[in-house]
């Protein structure tokens, strides 16, 4: 399957602006909508992408957006706030768009443990997504679902989060600390959108991605001040106290976690499964990644990446 254009919905994101390079890089022309353009200076400079100032909530704009393209790709997911908006509204309205242009391919990304019977809301709200998505498989469009777990990467919102906490607190009180995670790197979730796109045999399929290891959180954390030089002790909250913790700081500036983030972490975010061979991509482990971008770069952490890139 040939792919030459294509519509990628939250596309100026931390997973998008990777997808978008590596669109741009195997010279695919890409249509990025964006409510405020100057938002996306790194993608405007590249030579296949066209960054368009649209609201995706509005039928009318998101019909003139998939004009003239072979695939859409869908991105957009939010931590905080609309989630029957973002994770349901909008899947439902690209769907409905697609068939009425034509537009035979859609990947769309949901996430890992997204469940009707989840106990947040937010992967409550990610699994009906998902639902409106599957279902259009059987209405002749090709689809794709990739689930992955917590991404991180030099611009993520997880570990850089837990290195402004290490930074500036002597002890981390850490709500739910035995959650579990398997962290997979922001590059491998983007390669294997971008290999979907034209594999056939991705159609109709589910994929669940995840890294090489799995973490607690507090092993995270631990890792985190390691790497920075910083020794520093992790209270462990109990659930009444990371309830309240949750519930505190969903009030304040920023939203560093909710009570819904709480919720989530009662599921592991685990995978099941192996990495997906179909796309012959070796999961990154965050041991040859995080040091590159949490400290500062130095010789031992980029000796780390150019050993993991020559599989020694």
């Amino acid at each position: 399957m040939i792919i030459g254009n294509v519509l990628v919905i939250g596309g100026t994101g931390f997973l998008g602006s990777h997808v978008v390079r590596q669109l741009a890089a195997r010279g695919i022309r890409v249509r990025v909508p964006t409510r405020k353009r100057e938002r996306a200076k790194g993608l405007i400079l590249l030579p296949t992408v066209d960054v368009v100032e649209a609201n995706v909530h509005d039928d009318a704009a998101l019909s003139r957006l998939m004009t003239s393209v072979d695939a859409v790709i869908n991105l957009v997911g939010v931590l905080h706030g609309d989630f029957e908006r973002a994770h349901v509204d909008l899947p439902c309205r690209i769907v409905a768009a697609c068939r009425k242009g034509r537009i035979g391919r859609l990947l769309h990304v949901s996430a890992l443990g997204a469940a009707a019977d989840a106990p947040s809301e937010y992967l409550r709200s990610k699994a009906r997504g998902e639902a409106q998505v599957a279902d259009a498989g059987g209405l002749g469009l090709d689809v794709t679902v990739v689930r992955p777990s917590v991404i991180f990467g030099p611009e993520d919102r997880f570990l850089n989060l837990f290195a402004r906490l290490v930074r500036a607190l002597p002890i981390v009180p850490l709500a739910a600390p035995q959650a579990r995670f398997q962290p997979v790197f922001v590059d491998d979730v983007a390669q294997v959108i971008v290999r979907a796109l034209g594999e056939p045999r991705s159609f109709g399929q589910t994929y669940d991605l995840c890294g090489p290891r799995v973490y607690t959180l507090q092993d995270l954390v631990e890792y985190v001040g390691r790497t920075l030089g910083l020794n520093r002790a992790v209270l462990q909250l109990g659930p009444t106290l990371s309830y309240l913790q949750a519930l505190v700081l969903e009030h304040l500036p920023g939203k560093l976690m909710t009570r819904d983030n709480l919720h989530s972490m009662q599921v592991d975010n685990v995978c099941a499964c192996p990495f997906p061979s179909l796309f012959g991509i070796v999961p990154t482990p965050i041991e040859a990644i995080v040091p590159t971008y949490i400290g500062g770069v130095r010789p031992r952490s980029r000796y780390r990446w150019f050993r993991f890139r020559a599989r020694r």
